[in-house]
């Protein structure tokens, strides 16, 4: 029973990624009607304003501290950081450990502006283009924003620490009643997962219970009858991009932790995002929450050795296989709207 709770919390764990970044991209093509493989990217990008912020608080001048020697009895050259002179070490020092969670604060204007070029500067001459030759220019772009933060920080992965006072392990085991220690799960990879969460229900909140959200609901329901009323439903798409551009890039920010940042992380989120939203539903919301978490979960449990004994190679197949017969039998996906890729 441990196992099957250990593995079910590393299946959310995923699923959290997984459903962030499907969620952008389902948000995208339900309102735009855009497929677009720059989504990745986005969420890279997100992760690359952490690793910005902690650069930029970590900055420092050089002084010579006359208290302090090398070995050779020479005054001692010490790193200050100037936000120690601008703060005080005490608050200074606070906001460099918890750079993290103050990155969130400081890529959502960075991917609200990123979102809204984008959409205004390129997506939007391919609205009424095939589907193939949205996906060719928005990996293209993919590819372009890829090479541009490799050529700024480089081919390694960057490593972006979670705050000293959330770095370690919750005891579930404790918890539920097990032995201690049988359950043992990083503390930061529970607050991604009620992030994700948190995250998630205020977008749908926002969809649902404000007038601009019931609208934009509207228009992807029937978006040439909302025009007719007199309202201008293109200007709210955008600002539903710069929102789905905000939403991978926080997704990203938070994941810095358990992932070291590096250049290529969008295309390795990329391909298993459009499984999700394809699994879950082509522009549906709730589907591709569902399925992020749904294949996620999978994804563990195929992992667990016991499994890979039995079936050598299963846990890097498993979410292809769950597509392939979920599309043969459901071409629209779990919750996909009648009609949508049943042609």
């Amino acid at each position: 029973m441990d196992a099957i709770i250990l593995q079910v919390l590393n299946g959310l764990d995923k699923g959290s990624a997984y459903a962030l970044i499907a969620l952008g991209l389902t948000l995208i093509f339900g309102t735009l009607g855009v497929v677009n493989f720059a989504h990745g990217a986005l969420f890279m990008l997100g992760a690359f304003c952490a690793v910005t912020l902690n650069v930029i608080l970590n900055t420092s001048y050089e002084t010579i501290d006359p208290d302090r020697t090398d070995f050779l009895g020479n005054p001692l050259k010490v790193e200050t950081p100037y936000i120690f002179d601008w703060f005080g070490p005490e608050v200074g020092g606070a906001m460099i450990e918890w750079s993290v969670p103050l990155a969130i604060l400081f890529a959502i204007p960075i991917m609200v502006v990123i979102g809204l070029s984008m959409e205004r500067g390129l997506i939007k001459y391919f609205y009424h283009r095939p589907h193939a030759d949205q996906i060719l220019v928005t990996f293209g772009l993919a590819i372009v924003l890829q090479e541009i933060v490799k050529y700024f920080y480089g081919a390694n992965p960057i490593p972006t620490p979670a705050p000293a006072g959330l770095v370690g392990s919750f005891d579930f085991g404790v918890l539920l009643g097990f032995e201690p220690g049988s359950i043992i799960y990083p503390n930061w990879r529970l607050i991604y997962f009620v992030f994700a969460a948190v995250i998630i229900g205020a977008l749908f909140a926002f969809l649902r219970f404000t007038t601009f959200g019931m609208v934009v609901r509207a228009g992807m329901a029937d978006r040439e009858t909302v025009g007719l009323l007199g309202i201008n439903i293109d200007k709210r798409f955008t600002i539903m991009f710069a929102i789905a551009a905000c939403v991978a890039g926080l997704a990203g920010v938070m994941y810095t932790p358990i992932n070291s940042p590096n250049y290529h992380m969008g295309m390795d989120f990329l391909v298993l995002s459009f499984v999700v939203v394809v699994v879950g539903g082509m522009g549906s919301l709730a589907g591709a929450v569902a399925a992020g978490f749904l294949l996620g979960v999978l994804e563990s449990f195929a992992s667990m050795a016991q499994v890979v004994d039995l079936f050598p190679g299963i846990n890097q197949i498993i979410i292809y296989l769950v597509a392939i017969i979920i599309l043969l039998t459901r071409p629209r996906g779990l919750m996909g709207r009648k009609g949508v890729m049943e042609d």
